[in-house]
C-alpha cells in the first residue's frame, strides 16, 4: 500500500489500516506505520549522505502524536549536527548480551510490575534464562536457540511455559528499545507444553476433619489463632492466599458485607463476606499497632509464611495431598454443588476470564444430574396417575 501523507493525529493512528503508511505533513521524515501489529512511530531522514530509518517506538505509553513527534524532532536536530543515532543503537546492540538486556529490562520495565510478578520474573531470569543466553548478542538469539531451551527444560511444563513469557517480553522490549530488529521476536509461535493443571477438592466429610484438626492445633498451640483463621478465611471466602495475608482492617467493610481490596492479583476487588466469615473476622484479635487482620511474629507485619502451620494442620486431618490453593478450589465446588452458575462463582473468585472459571464446569453435573432426577420424578409420577 503506497505511503500517502496527512497530520499525524490520534485519530490517524486509530484510523491507520495493516501495511499502511502516513507521512506527517507537520515535521519532515515524520510518520506512523502499521505492519502485523500496533502502530509504531518513526523518522526517515539522511546522515551525511546515508539514509537512516529509525522506529521511535510503537503507540501507547510514552509514545503518542504529540510526544512522538517531539522525539522526531529531536532524532532530526541530532541528525543536522552528524549524529547517527541508528549506528550507535547498533554499536550497543552488537555488544549488548541477554544478561546485560535482561538487567535493563528489569530496572526499566520492573517497576510496571506487580511485586510478586517482578520477583517470579526475576527469578525464572535467574535459573533459567541467564544460565541459557547469558553471554549470548541479545539480537543473535533466533527461534531454534529458544526451542531448543524450551525443550531443555521440558521436564517441567509450567516453569517451561513461564520462562518461554518472561523471555518473550524481553525480546519485544528489546525490539522497542531497537536492540534487535522489528517482529523479530524469536519466542512468537512456539508451541508451549501442555500443562494439566491439578484439582484437588475437599469432600464433606475431610472439611469436617480440617474444621476439628484447626481447632485441636490451635487448642495445643501448635499453630497460632491467626494462621488458624487465615485457614478459615481461605475456604469460606474462597479468596486467594495473598489475599488474606496481606488483609488489612481498613479493608473489611462489615456493614456492607465486603473485603474492599484494593490491589489484589486482578486489580481493584471486592469479596462477598457471609456469615461464617465475618464470625471468623470478629473472633480475631485487634492489635493497636498493626492493621493487618493476619499478623505476624514481626512488629506492625502480616503473617508471610503460613506453608508451615498449614503443614501441620494438614497432617493432623490426614489431608496430605492437598495444597493451601486446593481450599480456593473447595469453595467453588461447593458453590458448583449449590446451583451456582458459572459466571457468578467466576465473579466471586475474581476472575478476569470466563475459560479460568471453565475448569469448574464438570462439578456442576451433579446439580444437573440431580434437578433432572427430580424434575423426571414429578413427571413420572403425573403420567402414572389413573
Amino acid at each position: 500500500m503506497p505511503a500517502r501523507k496527512a497530520k499525524v493525529t490520534l485519530a490517524a493512528v486509530k484510523l491507520l489500516l495493516p501495511s499502511e503508511t502516513i507521512y506527517d505533513t507537520e515535521t519532515k521524515g515524520f510518520g506512523i506505520r502499521r505492519q502485523l501489529g500496533p502502530v509504531s512511530y518513526f523518522v526517515k531522514t539522511r546522515i551525511k549522505g546515508r539514509q537512516r530509518w529509525i522506529t521511535i517506538g510503537k503507540h501507547g505509553s510514552p509514545w503518542t502524536p504529540e510526544t512522538a513527534r517531539k522525539e522526531a524532532r529531536r532524532i532530526l536536530t541530532e541528525a543536522d549536527n552528524g549524529f547517527d543515532r541508528l549506528a550507535a543503537k547498533q554499536k550497543e546492540s552488537a555488544a549488548s548480551t541477554f544478561e546485560q538486556v535482561a538487567k535493563r529490562f528489569v530496572e526499566v520495565y520492573g517497576p510496571k510490575l506487580k511485586p510478586r510478578t517482578l520477583k517470579e520474573y526475576q527469578k525464572l531470569i535467574d535459573r533459567y534464562l541467564t544460565p541459557e543466553f547469558g553471554t549470548r548478542r541479545i539480537d543473535a538469539i533466533e527461534r531454534s536457540d529458544v526451542a531448543h531451551a524450551h525443550a531443555k527444560w521440558g521436564a517441567h511444563p509450567r516453569t517451561a511455559n513461564h520462562s518461554l513469557a518472561v523471555l518473550s517480553k524481553i525480546m519485544s522490549w528489546a525490539e522497542e528499545h531497537t536492540l534487535r530488529p522489528e517482529q523479530s521476536n524469536p519466542c512468537l509461535r512456539q508451541k508451549k507444553y501442555r500443562e494439566i493443571k491439578r484439582q484437588r477438592y475437599l469432600s464433606a466429610e475431610e472439611i469436617k476433619r480440617l474444621g476439628s484438626a484447626l481447632a485441636s492445633a490451635e487448642a495445643v498451640g501448635d499453630i497460632s489463632i491467626y494462621a488458624g483463621n487465615a485457614i478459615r478465611l481461605l475456604i469460606l471466602t474462597g479468596a486467594r492466599l495473598n489475599e488474606i495475608l496481606t488483609l488489612r482492617w481498613s479493608y473489611v467493610d462489615v456493614s456492607r458485607r465486603l473485603l474492599i481490596l484494593p490491589d489484589s492479583k486482578t486489580g481493584e476487588k471486592s469479596i462477598t463476606l457471609n456469615a461464617p466469615a465475618i464470625d471468623v473476622l470478629e473472633t480475631i484479635p485487634r492489635i493497636a499497632s498493626n492493621s493487618h487482620v493476619i499478623v505476624g511474629h514481626r512488629t506492625g507485619s502480616s503473617m508471610v509464611d503460613i506453608f508451615k502451620p498449614w503443614s501441620i494442620v494438614r497432617a493432623r486431618a490426614k489431608l496430605d495431598d492437598v495444597r493451601i490453593h486446593d481450599l480456593r478450589h473447595t469453595f467453588a465446588s461447593v458453590a458448583v454443588a449449590a446451583g451456582g452458575s458459572l459466571p457468578m462463582i467466576g465473579k466471586m473468585l475474581g476472575h478476569n476470564e470466563p475459560k479460568t472459571t471453565q475448569r469448574y464446569a464438570h462439578l456442576s453435573d451433579d446439580p444437573i444430574a440431580r434437578l433432572s432426577e427430580a424434575t423426571a420424578s414429578q413427571i413420572s409420577h403425573s403420567l402414572s396417575r389413573r
